[in-house]
């Protein structure tokens, strides 16, 4: 048999075996990069759990695959969309194996739970002091959330618009979880094949984006390592640092606006692709998202600059321009980093706080991280689109009032809207806050404090781990977090990341028939 036809056959065979099973694959091979990287450091015993555990997988992924090998892969409409909650539930089991027996002064139920958070870009962790975890062990989480960010681009046009899910049930002309009546038996049987081509045409892009980062921020002046984790977090939207953050990020204001530009891909999805456009014409400067974010990254810095200048001008009316600059600078950076659900705080957040003398303004945050970023992108939260098809309903009403016999037209932004899209935004608003009572109601019964529990449950739901250590008046602590607790906050996050309404689509027996 010739070259050629052997490489089919073997593209043949990969494209036949279970989406769940590939990135079992996938992921057993990425092991290889923080191998690679303990073993430059002289990190040896690290390198050797993930080589070992890279071996494991690979031998395990070849071994189940074989033994499919002819078999046809039959699935419903929602397989992939199962495949996909397979991935964020069962797959961090087998990702915290070379991260607990690196480390051994953990158990393995707390890599579980950091895995979950990485993988859900979530990016909380349960070791608050960063100097615990080796070098590949940071890298590994960063990696981990990276995938976990690249999963939910490929997903988004490949799983979750074609089922009118993950917000595009706002705009699409079906019901969430079905196709469209056109569209339903082509989609169905090619959903594999979709997700093949949206991972190759998006891979190039966000790899590619990552790497440009990563050499900015070295130019920056970062070290190699935290500018590369540095750089997946802002691509993921993870907020991951193996160094605590930005105040010690040796960058500086040039590497924090190099990090702004690049939070703007978690904004809108025409920012990189438009695989998902719903509408002709479609541009940038008409997108809802674009136009929402931009007004909220504009109007609460500066709300939080002239609140911390009047108390500023209580404290201290002798502070310089200088210090009011940084401060909105401050303001504008953490506004729009927790509005993109990424959750890194300027190193001159802590000056805005100094100069007025006033606290943390941690429900701001909260309700930033509650928004959201861009539909399809690797934002969490209830989604920008959401949000505008409300305020757009709400105007109408509003009009509606003054003119009762008006007849509400397609122009301009509303074009991407659907009849009944500000009617679906709301359900799901209302899922969201149902998901969000319970969580905390969980919380509560585990012995969290209603702050707390509050805190836990929008970080977990927005998929903003940072939030846990600067919206309340104290960091909130996962390792102190009961077993049950910390099962609560993995179902948070999950949840978060596929959203109610996919959830409830995997529940209804209905829509897997056919």
């Amino acid at each position: 048999m010739s070259a050629p036809a052997q490489n089919k056959g073997f593209i043949a065979w990969l494209r036949d075996l279970p989406l769940f099973l590939l990135s079992f694959g996938v992921l057993a091979l990425s092991m290889i990069l923080p191998a690679i990287h303990g073993v430059a450091t002289q990190e040896h015993a690290e390198a050797r759990m993930f080589f070992y555990a890279s071996i494991l997988g690979i031998i395990v992924f070849v071994l189940i695959g074989m033994a499919m090998a002819g078999r046809k892969v039959r699935q419903g409409p929602l397989g992939p969309l199962l495949s996909l909650f397979g991935v964020m539930c069962l797959m961090p089991v087998f990702l915290a194996l070379p991260f607990f027996e690196a480390l051994r002064t953990t158990t393995f139920f707390n890599a579980y739970v950091e895995m979950v958070s990485a993988i859900t870009t979530t990016g909380a962790t349960i070791f608050e002091d960063a100097n615990r975890l080796s070098g590949p062990l940071h890298l590994w989480r960063a990696q981990v959330a990276w995938m976990g960010g690249f999963v939910m681009w490929a997903a988004a046009a490949s799983i979750l618009a074609p089922l009118n899910l993950g917000g595009f049930e706002v705009t699409a002309r079906a019901e969430p979880g079905q196709a469209t009546v056109a569209m339903n038996q082509i989609r169905r049987a090619d959903a594999r094949t979709r997700l093949f081509r949206v991972i190759g045409a998006l891979f190039p892009i966000y790899a590619g984006l990552t790497l440009l980062m990563w050499v900015l921020l070295q130019i920056s002046g970062e070290t190699s390592l935290t500018a590369l984790i540095h750089a997946m977090a802002i691509l993921s939207t993870s907020g991951i640092s193996n160094i605590g953050g930005l105040e010690t990020a040796r960058s500086g204001l040039t590497g924090e606006m190099v990090m702004l530009l690049f939070m703007t891909f978690a904004l809108s999805r025409l920012t990189f692709s438009t695989d998902t456009v719903t509408s002709k014409g479609a541009g940038l400067h008409t997108d809802p998202e674009i136009r929402l974010a931009v007004a909220i990254t504009v109007v609460v810095p500066l709300l939080l600059f002239f609140r911390h200048w009047l108390g500023a001008f209580d404290v201290d009316q002798t502070s310089s321009s200088m210090d009011g600059l940084r401060a909105l600078w401050g303001s504008f950076f953490t506004v729009l980093s927790f509005l993109t659900t990424t959750g890194f705080t300027s190193a001159d957040w802590g000056t805005a706080q100094n100069w007025s003398g006033l606290g943390t303004p941690g429900l701001i945050l909260m309700g930033l991280a509650l928004v959201g970023g861009g539909v399809a992108t690797t934002a969490g939260g209830v989604k920008l689109l959401r949000v505008f098809a409300l305020y757009r309903h709400g105007v109408r009403e509003m009009e509606q009032l003054v003119h009762p016999s008006s007849v509400s037209g397609a122009r301009g932004l509303g074009r991407r809207l659907q009849k009944q899209g500000a009617y679906i935004a709301w359900v799901f608003f209302m899922l969201f806050a149902l998901s969000l009572a319970a969580l905390c109601l969980a919380f509560a019964a585990f012995g969290a404090s209603f702050e707390d529990a509050m805190i836990l449950s929008i970080a977990g739901l927005s998929n903003t781990g940072p939030l846990i250590t600067t919206a309340g008046s104290e960091p909130v602590s996962l390792v102190e977090l009961s077993i049950g607790g910390k099962l609560i906050f993995c179902a948070a996050m999950v949840i978060g990341r596929l959203e109610t309404l996919a959830i409830i689509a995997l529940l209804t027996p209905d829509l897997w028939r056919g």
